[in-house]
This record gives structure tokens, sequence and C-alpha cells, in this order.
């Protein structure tokens, strides 16, 4: 199936539900794990549920590749197996808040070049029918496991070296107060990475919606920021999960494609030997 673009409306969702190879994916990121719960507790019709945690993430060791490091392909590839998705499937994404971790899903599949949108105003935007209950039995699809393309994503390294010499603009897609360090309410230490500017990823989606900001806007916003292409981005947040709405709308704003920090911060304090900042100022 050929997606319309980036995003899907929610009519665009209804009127292909029923479509074949359209594969629809709920995302949610509950706390204390208990997005499947919420799942059952109503989702779009034919939705498979994705743990954030489980399916798209590998478990976290405590160095540099973050709270959510990327999972290993194959294990992934199971996981979309598993979830009935073939490899001409297109998938929409979605959760039930801003899309910001449904997003994870998005960036993991559109990295690798497979179709993928996410639901525009997620689930709160969806006014058609929900079901209830658990996920019925899938047929298990044909899906390939897929390195993660370098060209996609950024390690602890890499970044250590930009803060030393530049050459790349970190976007850090946290909360204003936690890039400002006047709390962290996840990590034991508080601040940005120096250099790192901020661009909070609840503030790409219009609050009155639902729905992510035009393009005209983002563009304008990111502009305002000196970001005028993307190629020359590595955005980051607490784990490298929300992160992937900034890239998302920085391609949606026609800037390009911007790069994953995978360790994001927690990735970078790992170890308590790289330099912070803190202050409304880059550092």
């Amino acid at each position: 199936m050929e997606l319309p673009g980036l995003l899907v409306s929610a009519d665009w969702l209804r009127a292909n539900l029923d479509a074949p190879d359209l594969v629809v994916a709920d995302v949610r990121m509950v706390a204390d794990g208990a997005g499947r719960a919420a799942y059952e507790k109503g989702h779009i019709p034919g939705a498979v549920y994705l743990d954030v945690d489980a399916d798209l993430s590998a478990p976290p060791e405590g160095d540099d590749r973050g709270r959510h490091p990327l999972p290993d392909p194959e294990l992934f590839a199971e996981a979309m197996r598993r979830s009935g998705v073939d490899e001409d499937d297109a998938v929409v994404v979605y959760d039930d808040d801003d899309g910001s971790s449904a997003s994870r899903l998005w960036w993991l599949l559109d990295a690798i070049g497979h179709p993928v949108a996410l639901l525009d105003g997620s689930l709160a935007g969806w006014d058609g029918p929900l079901e209830t209950g658990p996920q019925d039995f899938t047929e298990p699809g044909w899906f390939s496991g897929r390195p993660w393309p370098h060209e996609r994503v950024v390690r602890t390294p890499e970044v250590e070296a930009i803060v030393r010499e530049g050459g790349a603009t970190l976007v850090d897609a946290r909360a204003a107060f936690r890039y400002r360090g006047e709390q962290e309410p996840i990590d034991p230490v508080a601040g940005h990475i120096p250099g790192a500017i901020s661009a909070p990823f609840e503030e790409l989606v219009d609050p009155a919606t639902g729905r992510l900001r035009s393009a005209i806007e983002l563009r304008r916003r990111f502009e305002e920021l000196g970001i005028d292409r993307a190629e020359d981005v590595i955005a980051f947040c607490g784990s490298g999960v929300t992160a992937a709405l900034d890239v998302l709308a920085l391609r949606y704003a026609g800037l390009g494609r911007a790069r994953l920090y995978e360790g994001s911060w927690s990735g970078w304090i790992a170890g308590g030997t790289r330099p912070t900042a803190t202050g409304p100022e880059p550092g």
C-alpha cells in the first residue's frame, strides 16, 4: 500500500482500515508498564500492540547506549513478524498522547526504508469505533532483519567529538525545564549536553488539536533555532524515544533527514565523566 505521506489523517485510516496490506500499530507508553492494559481498554479495530521496552528497545545495560538502546535488528524483525507485518505492508503507528512514543516505531521502520506513517492526532483524533480486549491472533508476517543504518544513528563517541570540535547541531527534544536542569524526574543528573539547543517535542504539536503543527509553522520554528537543514542535526532526548518526533517534524517541515543519538541524555551521563551544562543557553 502506498501511504499519502509521513502523516495520515483519521479519515484516511478509516477509509483504508480493512486494506490487506496495512497494519495498524498501537505504541502507547504508559507508566509502570500499563500500556497493554490501556490497549485492552480500547484501541483502533485490528490494531496490534507493541511495547516500547520489550519490543522496540534492547534491555538497558547502564552504559552509553542509554535507557532505551536500539533493539537487536533480528529481535525487532521477530516483533514485526509476530505482529503480522510483511515486507510489503504499510504500517500506521499511533499512541494515546502526542505521537512521541509511536514515533519510536516510526523511526525504526523509516530508518530501514519500510513504509510507515504516524496517525496525526493519535488516538484522541480517532473518531471511529474502538475495540476492547486482548489482541486477536495475528498470522505471522514475513519481515527480515536489517542492520540500523550508520547514516541514521549516532553513538556517544561521535557526540563527544562534536562537543569538542563542532560539526553538527545537537537538538534536545526534552521539556525545557529538563534542558535547563531545573528538575530531572527520570535521570540521576540534570542539565543538557554542552552546545545543544532546546527544541521540546511537546511544542511541535498544536495543543488545540493534538496534531503536528503545519509544515510551514514547524519550518519557521526550526529556522528560528538556526536550523535550515536537518542533515546537520542530531536529535536526542532522555533515552532516544521522544526525539524521534523531532526527527519526523524536521522531515515534515521539508528540512531533510536528521540523525538520532541512540544513547541520548541517559547515555551521555553514564559513567559520570562527560561534561554537562545547565541554564537556558547551550553552554
